[in-house]
Formats: structure tokens, sequence, C-alpha cells
């Protein structure tokens, strides 16, 4: 059961989407807009979580 709770994937996941692309690694234009819709994506929930906890304490 503790093997589901871990969020060290979770979190690295976010790390690596906002680092610097390997030269290296192959890209294609469709991986680039998922990654760029990602953090679109990670950045707006971040800002409701923000927005929501603020609102939280100010009721």
């Amino acid at each position: 059961m503790k093997k589901y709770f871990q969020l060290g994937d979770v979190f690295y996941y976010f790390v690596r989407v906002f680092k610097k692309p390997d030269p290296n690694a192959p890209t294609s234009f469709n991986l680039r807009m998922m990654h760029g819709i990602n953090r679109i994506s990670i950045v707006m929930f971040i800002f409701c979580v923000i927005v929501m906890i603020i609102r939280a304490f100010t009721r």
C-alpha cells in the first residue's frame, strides 16, 4: 500500500518538464507541443491552488 502513495515520480515529472530539453534526445513537433501544453496546465493548476488557499484563509 505504501508504494501507491509515493509521490517522488510525480514531482520528478514536474522538474523534468521545466528543464531544458536534451539535445541528443529525438524530438518531434507533437512531443514539443505536448510538453508545452503540460507546462501551461501545471502553471494554471498551481495558480488555481494558490488562489483557492488565499480565498480559504481570507474568509
